[in-house]
């Protein structure tokens, strides 16, 4: 295939969520969903609206649940477990309660006022700071428009029935697509919406096909029929591929390939630099089902557990014993390596469906994590009941305290650990008294008074996504200013130094669990600031792993040395990727 004679080539950029790269003729989805019409109803007509409703919510149900099966036979039934949460809001009873509540309120047709409703909640979810809970948004979008067709008594759209094979290009791939579109024939996908966390991200990876998602409007630029070529790597969609492009790309897959069998030999090293420091190189996990993926990349244990996902898109919050289940099994399923529990991170923008919480202004600065821990001590006391009986599982259970500002924080949760301890030993229920606790350096205020919050732990975690959005008052995910939300700001590298100079002071070891992490780039960076652990996505260990084995302390030291002298980010990024390009730029390039 040549690309069309005489048509320049364009290129389109996006977020590369899935590796590899795809050449061949796109498909562009367009979206056939029509807004739904209002009208009035009588009062004697509620009672058949309701009828109406509950049968398209038992229709939807039923829908959902065979195309979770379609899922789980033809990935698996991880992948499969994507349509919970979409289960999940058919059976919300807050959301159902205020459509009833509406219906006689508002006397107009009930697929209005569910669409209403439902768009609402969507719309309240869209706006909050965690892309896990931005793409539930997308879920709840996706059973709306079913529930919505079901009301109408129009069939379920049955997506792409290819019979060939194309490139996908679309607003946005739902669960409902992935489990009716013909996965034979997709080469990639190609999406305006989405992140790293996206449901086209998820399935691109366990479909072992190239992505690129966040290209805003480019279904509106493309046409079914057209020349591409998809690069998962780069997050680039490029229109009428040059020969000499083609060409290029012909290399840069071939190299990709023989990386990749190099990186599957490394499953069972040590990331150890060439001078012979040991990183610890572990994985950031939200589900149980994620272990498989750690041991899988060979990572030495998890670093970062979010376990708020335990409490999320569920109608009642999860008791002490379901926790401690939870808990008990991830623990001896990652054994005889650490499993670093984070105490949920919940409130502000992120709240279950069995708690309550007022609105708050600015709820990224509010009563959340730890904070809102200390407010709610049942909930608190039985997650950290349940994850101190969990420690006498496998012995390798870690505790670790999230969004701490200060010293007096920190020390009230440690004196809420104690209180379970005591009540644990009382009731003669086993528990590990060597349980190590940590504090996450998310605050600037934390950073800045480390000294002192290293004489009450036994380790620190750098959560870099938070550190950096606090420090430089940039919200990350603001498409206006987050060309300012910057790593490599000097700023943010002398916060970084400070943390782990006091923690290697009192000689307590010192890890980062953000995205700064898992950027290749910054590995040289963090080695040279002293971190002793990096906790990446499971995916990136193999790339990290190779990263840390090709460098050497001393080099990295001169780094941050250099670094510390410069005061434009732009500047610090290079010398970073200068370094990184010398010892492996097949990963970067």
């Amino acid at each position: 295939m040549s690309s069309e004679k005489n048509k320049p080539e364009v290129r389109f950029t996006g977020v590369g969520v899935s590796s590899g790269i795809a050449r061949g003729t796109i498909y562009v989805v367009r979206d056939d969903f029509e807004d739904v019409v209002r009208y009035r109803i009588q009062p004697s007509e509620i009672a058949g609206e309701i009828g109406r409703f509950e049968t398209a919510l038992i229709q939807t149900r039923a829908q959902i649940l065979e195309m979770q099966q379609q899922i789980a036979e033809a990935i698996g039934a991880k992948d499969a477990g994507i349509f919970d949460a979409h289960l999940l809001v058919v059976e919300d009873r807050t959301l159902i309660d205020e459509v009833l509540r509406k219906l006689e309120t508002d006397l107009c047709n009930v697929e209005f006022i569910f669409q209403e409703v439902a768009t609402h909640y969507a719309e309240t979810l869209g706006k909050i700071d965690d892309p896990y809970l931005r793409e539930r948004a997308l879920d709840i979008q996706d059973v709306t428009r079913r529930v919505v067709r079901n009301l109408q008594g129009k069939a379920p759209k049955a997506f792409l029935g290819l019979t060939t094979e194309h490139i996908l290009v679309a607003h946005n791939i739902t669960p409902s697509d992935t489990a009716t579109m013909n996965r034979e024939h997709v080469l990639g996908l190609a999406t305006d919406l989405g992140s790293r966390t996206s449901h086209t991200a998820i399935m691109a990876r366990s479909l072992e096909i190239p992505a690129v998602v966040g290209l805003h409007d480019v279904t509106g630029k493309l046409e079914t029929g057209q020349e591409v070529l998809l690069d998962g790597y780069n997050g680039l969609l490029i229109l009428n591929p040059t020969a000499e492009t083609l060409w290029l790309y012909g290399e840069l897959k071939h190299r990709k390939e023989l990386v990749a069998e190099q990186l599957t030999g490394l499953r069972e090293t040590i990331s150890t630099t060439r001078d012979g420091r040991h990183v610890v190189l572990s994985a950031n996990i939200e589900l149980p089902d994620d272990v498989h993926s750690v041991t899988e990349n060979g990572a030495e244990g998890i670093g970062l557990y979010r376990t708020e996902f335990l409490y999320l898109n569920r109608p009642v919050l999860p008791t002490e014993e379901e926790q401690y289940e939870t808990y008990r099994t991830v623990a001896e399923r990652v054994a005889p390596h650490p499993l670093i529990i984070r105490t949920f991170d919940l409130g502000g923008d992120k709240i279950a469906t069995g708690m309550e919480a007022d609105d708050e202004q600015n709820p990224f600065m509010g009563l959340r994590a730890i904070r809102f821990c200390l407010k709610n001590l049942a909930i608190f006391k039985s997650q950290l009941r349940a994850i101190l009986r969990a420690s006498a599982a496998a012995g390798n259970v870690k505790i670790m305290f999230p969004m701490i500002s200060g010293v007096h924080e920190l020390r009230q949760a440690l004196a809420v650990l104690e209180e379970c301890k005591t009540e644990l030993q009382r009731d003669g229920v086993p528990f590990s008294s060597k349980t190590e606790v940590g504090a996450m350096i998310e605050i600037p205020s934390a950073a800045l008074c480390a000294e002192a919050l290293a004489r009450e732990v036994d380790f620190f975690s750098i959560g870099t996504n938070d550190l950096i959005q606090y420090a430089i008052a940039v919200d990350r995910v603001n498409e206006q200013i987050a060309h300012l939300y910057e790593p490599t700001h000097p700023a943010v590298i002398r916060l970084l130094k400070m943390v782990a100079d006091a923690a290697h002071a009192r000689s307590i070891w010192v890890g980062v669990c953000g995205e700064m992490a898992g950027d290749l780039a910054m590995v040289p960076l963090l080695l040279g600031l002293g971190m002793d652990e990096l906790s990446v996505s499971a995916s990136l260990v193999p790339r990290v792993k190779r990263a840390v084995q090709s460098l050497s302390v001393p080099e990295c030291e001169q780094l941050v040395q250099d670094a510390m002298a410069l005061e434009e980010p732009a500047e610090i990024l290079g010398r970073c990727t200068e370094v990184a390009q010398r010892h492996y730029a097949d990963l970067i390039g």
